[in-house]
């Protein structure tokens, strides 16, 4: 951040969520081994610059207006790394929602801050909003060896879900299916169960590319699933 801008490195339209305005901002308070933005998040320094929230908000408005999409989102990054950065998403959502009236904005993020300060969850918009929360391993430390955090850490994403169901704002949880065996997987559905998450936790594909793969190995993270393991239904 540098005052209420944010650093950014591109914008485009993309296929996810049945078509999207994209923006790829940068920077993360994780480092996953799976991340396709790894290095640009390791050195966010290096790409791309700083853009107020008026010329995000446009940028994402001329993109949706030409592909015909109603739907936006930031990623590549963590949209909420503490309180400048919520400023600065809220107002992007704002003028987003304000400009197209069915604009429906897609909230990627890791959760770690909407847990550890519940208070951020009570300022976003219930409409227009859905939050998807990816959980980084199906424990302490899975978590921690995927993404560089202390185990500990693990809890905070979790109780986002909670605390944002409880709000009535629409969001789930998400995991990386690839990285975990079936035996896993329901162990961390029943752990949000206990919780009492209701929204079904999305499985997701690893993109399989050959850095990422490269990082998975150095970090001893093998693929347990995918096309030739099948996944469970």
């Amino acid at each position: 951040m540098s005052g209420t801008k944010r650093r950014y490195h591109r914008f485009r339209a993309a296929p996810y969520y049945g078509g999207i305005a994209t923006a790829d901002a940068l920077g993360c308070n994780f480092l996953c081994a799976y991340c396709w933005n790894y290095f640009r998040n390791l050195h966010p320094e290096k790409s791309g610059r700083f853009y107020s929230p008026g010329e995000v908000a446009g940028n994402l408005l001329r993109i949706a207006k030409k592909r015909g999409y109603h739907q936006y989102r930031i990623t590549g990054s963590e949209p909420v790394l503490g309180e400048k950065s919520l400023e600065h998403l809220l107002e992007v959502i704002r003028l987003v929602s304000e400009d197209d009236t069915a604009a429906r904005f897609i909230l990627e993020t890791n959760g770690l801050m909407l847990g550890y300060h519940p208070e951020f969850c009570g300022r976003l918009p219930k409409q227009g909003l859905m939050v998807r929360i990816a959980i980084k391993g199906v424990d302490a430390l899975s978590f921690e060896k995927i993404t560089g955090a202390e185990g500990k850490y693990f809890e905070y994403p979790i109780k986002a879900v909670k605390l944002l169901q409880d709000l009535k704002i629409e969001v789930w949880p998400a995991v990386m299916g690839d990285l975990f065996d079936d035996k896993e997987i329901r162990q961390l559905k029943e752990r949000l169960s206990k919780e009492g998450i209701t929204s079904e936790l999305e499985i997701e594909y690893l993109e399989r590319y050959p850095y990422v793969m490269e990082m998975l190995s150095k970090k001893g993270i093998k693929v347990k699933r995918g096309p030739a393991f099948g996944y469970e239904k």
